[in-house]
């Protein structure tokens, strides 16, 4: 099997956490996860579990975690955390990803979906995570949302946002750019440590509409059931960055 990794975990190697300070944010997805979940005891499956920042807490709500993802780095950081819950990661490509289980849950999180640039390759993600699905089971999908991106721009190619953090001289610096008809948005972000020290790290991603995700699911026999614009299921609106979407596999 060939695993392709973008080096997104290499970028923001030792770092990524840094880049989610928000406990609270954390506690709301796991929260949010635990609650949608149809059967805890069918087993949780992420895709794309990067360091775990989700999967470990959850496990402390749902049982046990598999967690797929690309980048050794990232699951070097996981296996570090190991102590914090419960989670079996796997080393694997979320487009070709064929394990031997099927889930109650499967979940993509914090804009996995979008890092990948074309959509056959996102169709294929969401194809595999519908075939890891028991009848009766979830999918949750949360990324960018290219309407909120758009108009996070106002009209400009490129735009720049800071983002302060708790402590003194801490924040985030994020310089976005749109491209290809604004499907494509590249950032870099830059880390600001109160001791004067920066990190740097790019990704680009294709943002996605609901009805676009709507279509992948459909196309793999799954039921679209809503559109939220966070985790408390606030309603979905075309200014929202982000979008949740939740899907159903016929029983």
């Amino acid at each position: 099997m060939t695993i392709e990794d973008i080096g997104y975990g290499g970028q923001f190697r030792g770092w990524y956490d840094r880049v989610f300070p928000s406990a609270a944010a954390t506690r709301a997805t796991v929260d949010a996860l635990a609650r949608f979940h149809p059967d805890p005891a069918r087993g949780t499956l992420e895709f794309g579990v990067g360091t775990g920042r989700i999967a470990l807490p959850l496990s402390h709500r749902v049982g046990p975690v598999v967690g797929v993802d690309s980048s050794p780095e990232m699951l070097a950081a996981l296996e570090e955390k190991a102590d914090e819950g419960e989670v079996i990661a796997e080393l694997g490509d979320i487009r070709t990803y064929r394990g031997d289980r099927r889930y109650g849950l499967v979940y993509c999180v914090c804009s996995t979906l979008s890092l990948i640039l074309d959509p056959e390759g996102q169709r294929d993600a969401v194809a595999r995570a519908a075939e890891h699905l028991r009848p009766g089971g979830r999918l949750l999908v949360e990324t960018h949302n290219q309407p909120g991106i758009v108009n996070l721009h106002q009209g400009l190619v490129r735009t720049t946002l800071f983002v302060p953090y708790p402590e003194r001289d801490t924040g985030l610096q994020l310089h976005a750019t749109l491209l290809a008809d604004d499907r494509i948005w590249q950032v870099s972000t830059v880390l600001f440590e109160s001791d004067g020290t920066h990190r740097i790290g790019t990704e680009t991603a294709r943002l996605l509409t609901p009805d676009e995700v709507d279509g992948y699911a459909r196309d793999c026999g799954l039921r679209p059931e809503g559109h939220y614009g966070n985790w408390q299921r606030a309603d979905y609106t075309l200014d929202a960055g982000l979008f949740v979407a939740s899907y159903t596999k016929p029983a």
